[in-house]
């Protein structure tokens, strides 16, 4: 975090004063497979091993997290690249995405040239036990103590693993909503720990693409704080995702 002392705040009066204030984290972060350059993300350079395993999760290029290794890391003058080797099912695709990708961004649709691939079929959510609104409060009040970067700086986005009981397990943060949760999926998945039985609490705008990293992630049921778009509801009740949103430390609102 890089701290500005001549910031000046100022108040409805008009008063004035220098306080010092961090900024969260980012940069360009690049992402090569095989040898070949497949994205170039806007993220905040922490956990990227996690990132990296995340990103290859959600985007369908690993099956697991066996399937990525020798994952390098390196800041170079402009960002920051990480390589990695896959193997798999998901080296055609990743061919196949090279060829085609001419931009991208941490937007989920971004770069898809047909628009048929935004309503390809979820894999099916797991059955699962509904989980009790209790737990989903008890994971609020605990929510801001793990997030460091978001109490330093006022800016960061946070994903969390819960227990059904509410308990938080894991936590990722990242300037980007998206980056977060690709964070936290793959911080579970090198570690071996199920996403399931439990929940993902997000403090992401619910939208297509949180749910579709969620569902591909292994999740069974997805908390947000602000309401899911209508695409976001049509697609976690195709794939029988649960979901909750609007959680607040008094209401939550059940979805699906």
């Amino acid at each position: 975090m890089r701290a500005a002392p001549d910031v000046t705040e100022v108040k409805p009066d008009g008063t004035r004063r220098a306080i010092t204030r961090a900024w969260v984290p980012e940069a360009p972060v690049a992402l090569e497979f095989n040898g070949l350059s497949y994205a170039v993300m806007m993220a905040s350079p922490q956990d990227l091993e996690d990132f990296t395993t995340g990103f290859a999760l959600s985007e369908g290029l690993a099956a697991r997290a066996t399937d990525l290794s020798d994952i390098a890391i390196a800041e170079v003058e402009l960002g920051w690249i990480v390589r990695a080797q896959l193997a798999g099912l998901g080296i055609d695709k990743l061919e196949d995405r090279v060829r085609r990708r001419v931009a991208e961004s941490s937007c989920g649709l971004c770069g898809i040239e047909n628009l048929a691939e935004v309503a390809r079929p979820l894999p099916p959510v797991a059955l699962h036990d509904p989980i009790e609104p209790a737990a989903i409060f008890a994971a609020l009040a605990a929510l801001r103590d793990r997030q460091p970067l978001g109490a330093a700086t006022g800016a960061a986005h946070a994903a969390a693993h819960c227990r059904p009981d509410g308990t938080v397990t894991a936590l990722r943060e990242d300037v980007g909503r998206h980056n977060a949760l690709d964070k936290l999926i793959g911080a579970m998945a090198r570690t071996g720990q199920a996403v399931a039985p439990g929940f993902v609490l997000s403090t992401a705008r619910c939208s297509y693409e949180i749910v579709e990293k969620a569902v591909r992630g292994g999740a069974t049921t997805l908390v947000c704080i602000s309401l899911p778009t209508s695409l976001a509801v049509q697609r976690a009740t195709s794939a029988g995702l649960s979901l909750w949103a609007l959680a607040r430390e008094d209401s939550v609102l059940q979805v699906c």
